[in-house]
């Protein structure tokens, strides 16, 4: 198959790499001309563990090739993705469509003969129907379906993600668009990987539903984890103990500073949104929108508890500042809120991340950007433990609480125990739900 896939970003690039794997031919296209000349030089603009080995793998095959050229792209291809941006629109929480529908519009102005085009983005349910509107005003007459096909894929495993999916879910609305959408994924069938087929509206709300699950339930277990620190218990033996629950399961039950990055934000956000318009409001994901912002501001209270309640003139060491480990991604990262709160109060923040920094340098000012754990813990009065990278799990923690001015972790992923930061030497320790 031929396929065009529109837009490099996070989800355009990863899947255009991963279909090209699949042994189609894939042209990636993007406006941005340093992009391309980026990736034709065979550099990746994001951090994705394995994708530059896959793409120039692929490139060298010469199944996979970046060009500003649309109209080339969409010549003769098979299959037309839009795997553009969808940020959350300012003042109504709303998916902003701007790029989808200008995406359309310059598809439609491209086509050459019969093509499926889907929309890869996560977009508002109805989104495809405008889609189809806008190419037939665009370009009447042209032979075209439009396809829903969302993307469920995890940062920091989204190859292995795209690879062995739980599910594939495509929305169509005709047989031969099922027929050419079950070739691009042929190879996961062959597989007995699951494809789910629905209508475009269905498959639109589908990719909504799950990411607000999820956020659900990491929610849930910071509500609950807040409760443990009132009763007494201890949340990482609750989230143990129902998770093992065949019913409710373990992913997704790790209490910590509160959702971020790409999806779950602007998704939940944009559902909230869909509910209110249909007049059937998503009373439970509003509520989790709100109480994931008040987990985030009770982690700043945390630290400041922690420094005797006041970081006026105190140094802190920030591990990690990226919504989640192996992704350089900081959208909506709960450090976004903490350290500027810190700096605010007056601290000197030392900050580590192994991959935060390109992105962290203009979203963090005022803090100082160190090379590891030990130099940024150094002299301090605290030390956070905000994104839970590998190299954070196994620090040496009797070295760390030497070093310090004042021995005191907040550990906001609790990736160590009360008893190994005690006995480490470090005088006070807070972690989330003990």
């Amino acid at each position: 198959m031929k396929i065009a896939m529109i837009g490099t970003g996070y989800v355009g690039l990863v899947s255009g790499v991963c279909f090209s794997d699949f042994g189609h031919e894939v042209v990636c296209v993007d406006k941005d001309p340093r992009k391309i000349e980026m990736l034709k030089a065979g550099r990746v603009p994001i951090y994705e563990p394995g994708l530059d080995v896959l793409m120039a793998r692929n490139v060298a095959a010469g199944r996979l090739s970046f060009t500003g050229d649309l109209d080339a792209a969409v010549d003769g291809a098979d299959a037309v993705f839009i795997a553009v941006g969808t940020p959350t629109r300012r003042g109504d929480g709303h998916a902003d469509l701007t790029y989808v529908m200008a995406a359309a519009e310059e598809i439609a102005h491209a086509l050459t003969g019969y093509a499926v085009i889907v929309t890869k983005s996560t977009v508002p349910v109805g989104t495809n129907a405008q889609v189809r509107a806008a190419i037939e005003k665009t370009a009447p007459g042209k032979a075209f379906d439009v396809a829903s096909n969302p993307e469920f894929l995890r940062e920091g495993a989204a190859i292995d993600d795209f690879m062995r999916p739980d599910r594939v879910v495509v929305g169509v609305t005709s047989e031969r668009a099922k027929k050419v959408m079950g070739e691009v994924y042929r190879p996961l069938f062959l597989r007995d990987f699951p494809i789910l087929y629905t209508d475009l509206e269905t498959a639109e709300l589908i990719k909504y539903a799950a990411n607000a699950f999820l956020a659900t339930k990491i929610t849930f277990i910071n509500e609950i984890a807040r409760l443990c620190e009132k009763v007494g218990a201890d949340v990482k033996q609750v989230s143990r103990g129902i998770g093992l629950d065949g019913r409710i399961g373990n992913k997704f039950l790790h209490a910590g500073p509160g959702y971020g990055g790409s999806c779950f934000p602007k998704d939940t956000s944009a559902l909230a949104r869909i509910g209110q318009e249909h007049a059937a409001p998503m009373q439970i994901v509003e509520t989790v929108i709100k109480v994931n912002e008040e987990v985030k501001r009770r982690m700043v209270e945390k630290i400041l508890d922690l420094c005797g309640g006041s970081v006026n003139g105190k140094t802190v060491a920030v591990l990690g500042v990226t919504f989640k480990p192996n992704t350089d991604d900081m959208r909506d990262a709960p450090s976004l809120t903490i350290i500027p709160a810190l700096v605010g109060g007056g601290a000197r923040v030392n900050v580590v991340d192994p991959q935060g920094r390109r992105e962290g340098e203009h979203l963090l000012p005022g803090v100082t950007w160190m090379e590891d754990a030990y130099a940024a813990a150094a002299g301090a009065d605290a030390v956070v433990i905000l994104t839970e990278w590998n190299e954070f799990r196994a620090l040496d923690l009797a070295r760390m609480a030497r070093a310090m001015k004042h021995s005191r972790m907040a550990d906001l992923r609790n990736v160590y125990s009360p008893k190994d930061a005690a006995e480490a030497g470090f005088a006070a320790y807070t972690g989330v739900g003990r």
